[in-house]
């Protein structure tokens, strides 16, 4: 990787894309990619209850081609890499760091503005894999859910998952509080015994219960 291709990107240049319009433009993808993260949370509930200043789409990661390939025209950057708060464009990263990072974001290359971030996930063909504990496995018909006008979403309680560990963070805790009344027992059940796994004694296991 080229050292001096990296550089901090200008997150005030964030304009990013509403989750209908990706799923227009991945319309023909047939790669399971999802909504994830907050907006995840919003679509669960059936309609945006607050700001996100990106939108993160997730996608197996060795089918991140496929998500690139419907995007022809825009720059895509490893955010991550080298290191925390930097970006590098994908053709200056190595294999390496290739492997090592999971968020590519993608910029409107005229306007210079960031649309999407995608991130890379573990899969091992039908099945999702957990980046964070590879013992946490499910189907991906278990994994994504679907809004009435089509739009693919990670199942709240996966989404929860890696929110649990910015539970500090007031966005997160409050996606937390407004999902968990809608959580069936299954579903609460799935997310404890994955928090048990990923944050041991984390805070929102007592709610769980």
């Amino acid at each position: 990787m080229s050292v001096s291709a990296a550089f901090e990107p200008d997150v005030s240049k964030w304009d990013a894309w509403r989750p209908e319009e990706a799923a227009r433009l991945f319309a023909q993808v047939e790669a399971p990619w999802y909504v994830a993260a907050g907006w995840a949370i919003d679509l669960c509930l059936g309609g945006q209850r607050r700001e996100h200043e990106d939108l993160e789409i997730a996608v197996p990661r060795d089918q991140l081609g496929e998500i690139l390939d419907a995007l022809a025209g825009f720059e895509f950057f490893a955010a991550g890499v080298p290191g925390p708060g930097l970006v590098t464009p994908l053709e200056h990263a190595d294999a390496d760091a290739v492997e090592s990072y999971h968020q590519t974001w993608v910029r409107e290359r005229a306007r210079g503005i960031w649309r999407l971030d995608v991130f890379r996930e573990p899969a091992d063909g039908d099945t999702w894999i957990c980046r964070r504990a590879e013992s946490i496995r499910l189907p991906y018909d278990q994994v994504i859910a679907r809004t009435v006008d089509g739009i693919p979403y990670g199942r709240p309680e996966i989404v929860l998952l890696f929110k649990a560990k910015h539970a500090h963070r007031l966005k997160d805790q409050a996606d937390f509080e407004a999902v968990l009344p809608r959580l069936e027992p299954d579903r609460r059940r799935w997310l404890a015994e994955a928090l048990g796994i990923v944050h041991p004694g984390h805070e929102w296991l007592q709610r769980l219960e």
